[in-house]
């Protein structure tokens, strides 16, 4: 991933509902929602849903699939994974311990959450 790349990739994620569409979407993988179910999740028109899914398409963060009449939406982790990689690619700088507290964060995004 170069600059413009990271760029583009944050430029979508720094609206609101964006950033809530995906977050919604990483938390329903590997099935993905229909567009209709994340307009209803985020209280979102349909048509202004469609228009915030498109630009989380173009830049990367999000993959579609027609099942039917409806359109699958889900989290694409590739990009995400490139994104994390860009911004701690040269985070060490031959010093992992500088690293640790992300590494570890990342690795307890992971493990299964309690329900209480």
């Amino acid at each position: 991933m170069d600059v413009l790349n990271a760029i583009d990739s944050f430029a979508a994620l720094s609206q609101e509902t964006r950033l809530e569409a995906f977050r919604l979407l990483v938390r329903h993988e590997p099935e993905g929602l229909p567009a209709g179910e994340i307009a209803r999740q985020l209280s979102v028109p349909h048509n202004t849903m469609s228009a915030h899914l498109s630009t989380l398409a173009r830049a990367g963060w999000v993959v579609s699939r027609r099942q039917s009449r409806s359109i699958i939406y889900r989290a694409d982790i590739r990009h995400m994974s490139a994104v994390i990689q860009f911004l701690v690619r040269d985070c060490c700088a031959g010093h992992p311990e500088v690293c640790a507290p992300v590494v570890n964060l990342l690795g307890d995004c992971c493990t299964p959450q309690e329900k209480g």
